[in-house]
């Protein structure tokens, strides 16, 4: 898995430098908070979580760009066992590539205005803990994905040429944020 994440970044960098120089998408750094857990990357949290997400994307063409990008969200539960609480913890990062696909051209929006479908793939570093002293069941269930697949419907309007809001809607993590772009 990890070979496949750093053969993709591989190649959006040489993509990246075979971009066109006028290309308006890639280049951008975007930064998000979102709600995810319940339905997101692993669906056993049983409610849902703010998440925050940070991606960076490269022209590869016309149109199309490459995000590496990172989540992160983590949350507790209180279990009663043996007479006593005890706290378990879980904290969750995925990892992974977004490819994005902008409709501008075809829709014929104007320059304030990005409209795209993505999909992004990816895997999730999972660390959990437990409360010192709890001697249950340390397992957890719902069997976590190794490999996950998202697809993504998303806007960005454009303050100015540095700086966008955005909205995500994805069948993992959808997030609001801002779009920082370079000049």
């Amino acid at each position: 898995m990890k070979k496949l994440f750093t053969i993709t970044i591989l190649l959006a960098s040489v993509f990246h430098f075979n971009a066109k120089a006028d290309e308006k998408y890639g280049g951008t750094l975007n930064l998000g908070l979102g709600i995810g857990g319940y339905s997101g990357y692993y669906g056993y949290v049983n409610r849902s979580l703010p998440v925050l997400h940070i991606d960076y994307e490269f022209a590869v063409a016309k149109n199309f760009t490459l995000a590496p990008f990172l989540n992160f969200y983590t949350f507790s539960n209180d279990y009663f066992y043996g007479g006593q609480y005890y706290t378990y913890r879980q904290t969750v990062m995925p990892i992974g590539v977004k490819g994005t696909y902008y409709f501008d051209d075809l829709l014929g929006a104007g320059p304030k205005w990005d409209f795209y479908l993505a999909g992004s793939l990816g895997f999730a570093i999972v660390t959990e803990s437990w409360q010192d002293g709890y001697t249950g069941d340390k397992n957890f269930y719902g069997s976590p994905r190794d490999l996950f697949l998202d697809l993504h419907i998303g806007t960005e309007y454009h303050i100015n040429r540095k700086v966008g809001v955005f909205l995500d809607l994805s069948t993992g993590v959808s997030t609001i944020g801002l779009a920082i772009h370079k000049l």
